[in-house]
């Protein structure tokens, strides 16, 4: 039973200096400093439990998603958490909604990752209260509780309340087994950790044969610089992994659409399952004319990690724009959107493989993508959910691989609760890690 109300709401700006060491670098953002704007909800309640929240950055701009934070506080602090979850579509709509902050939107932006920052705060809150890690409060709740939750607005056209509420009861055939099945097994993982486009040849070979020893078997590589460095950089990772291992690209948004049908054809030889964000996020028959041009190679599109908000994903299905769709846990309106997006791609039968490359990327999708298993899809056909083995130390509940597959968290919430020693550490510009950072000449 959800209980208290929100009496405060911190934010943070915590900064970790990741670009030191070119992780994370890809053919647009080659100096990520991963980043995080970092809520906290406390309540009058006595059990003393917080809701912790994120959304990711990559350094610069943090701030300004901290002030986006601060501005929407005014519609959580004062709230009775019950009044909350009992109408969770009408507060969603509050947040996404108000008449002056809507104009620096609507739902995208800095004030949408801001919504998703607070709202993973709360999601995280309610589950801790029910005792629950956030996947299994999602599988055991009633379709009519868990639609509530989410704002159909402009996508009624492409699923309707009652046909989401059919994919769901549909979803409860087998679905105690699929439970049984993922906590035994595990849900699958890839790994993007082995060639980030800044490191050297030396570098990637040791990740690479690393990972090949600890069971990895599907492999994504940056690639969108420098053509001759891509062919180079994917027949080296081929070379090593062999032919029978699954290997993706990944061009972070560099291509115009006929660079990128051009560019992909000449890396086709290596056979990579997908080419992920070929161009830019926003165009839909960009990727829908990509899409049609690769298929005769074999080749899918994926895209989904800086897609705005429900009705970008609705008009790349609409459009037959992607093979794989990939949520991300922080880009869209937190869980209440994730949700909508995961039912839409059941009803295209479009494969679900989430965005995780990110500080506490990881520890949140895991939830969204194993109660998607479970209750929504119910396949692991062509699926698999991104891994980077970076930051996952600063997590009070890190994200658990084994055999290449995350493994289902058992403590209550979101997993989204940083140590308080590493906030403390790396807060910005305060921290005693940027501290000494910002002091060199």
């Amino acid at each position: 039973m959800v209980r208290g109300r929100i009496t405060g709401l911190a934010v943070s700006d915590v900064r970790f200096p990741t670009s030191l060491g070119h992780h994370g670098s890809d053919a647009m953002h080659p100096d990520p400093d991963y980043s995080a704007a970092y809520v906290v909800i406390e309540t009058d309640a006595r059990d003393g439990l917080k809701g912790y929240g994120l959304t990711f950055t990559l350094g610069k701009g943090t701030e300004v998603v901290v002030c986006a934070v601060n501005a929407l506080s005014i519609h959580v602090v004062n709230k009775d958490l019950e009044e909350i979850v009992s109408d969770f579509r009408g507060f969603y709509r509050q947040l996404t909604s108000d008449g002056q902050l809507r104009w620096i939107g609507p739902e995208k932006g800095a004030v949408h990752l801001a919504t998703a920052a607070v709202l993973n705060a709360v999601w995280d809150l309610w589950a801790k209260q029910e005792g629950k890690p956030l996947w299994k409060l999602l599988v055991d709740m009633d379709p009519k509780q868990l639609l509530s939750c989410i704002d159909f607005r402009y996508i009624t056209d492409a699923l309707t309340e009652e046909e989401a509420h059919e994919i769901l009861q549909n979803g409860r055939l087998g679905k105690t087994e699929r439970e049984e099945q993922v906590l035994k097994h595990g849900y699958p993982a890839y790994t993007t950790s082995c060639a980030w486009l800044g490191y050297p040849d030396q570098q990637l070979k040791q990740l690479c044969t690393d990972a090949l020893k600890d069971g990895w078997t599907r492999f994504k590589v940056k690639v969108g610089a420098d053509l001759q460095d891509d062919i180079r950089r994917c027949r080296l990772i081929r070379e090593m992994i062999g032919p029978d291992k699954t290997l993706m690209l990944d061009a972070n948004q560099r291509w115009e659409v006929k660079e990128a049908i051009e560019w992909v054809t000449k890396l086709a030889e290596f056979k990579p399952l997908w080419i992920e964000e070929p161009t830019s996020p926003d165009d839909i028959l960009g990727h829908a004319a990509i899409s049609k041009a690769l298929a005769p190679l074999g080749i899918g599109v994926a895209t989904g990690e800086q897609c705005h908000n429900r009705v970008i994903f609705k008009q790349l299905l609409q459009a037959k724009a992607l093979s794989y769709l990939q949520i991300d846990s922080c880009r869209l309106g937190s869980v209440n959107e994730n949700l909508s997006v995961l039912l839409m791609a059941k009803k295209f039968q479009i494969p679900v493989c989430p965005h995780a490359g990110g500080v506490g990327l990881c520890e949140l999708v895991q939830h969204l993508i194993i109660f998607d298993y479970i209750s929504v899809s119910g396949s692991l056909e062509n699926r698999m959910c991104e891994y980077v083995d970076h930051l996952h130390e600063h997590f009070k509940y890190p994200v658990v691989i084994q055999k290449a597959s995350y493994v289902p968290p058992q403590d209550a919430g979101y997993s989204t609760e940083m140590k308080e020693d590493s906030v403390r550490k790396f807060q910005f510009p305060q921290g005693e890690i940027w501290q000494k950072l910002l002091s060199k000449p």
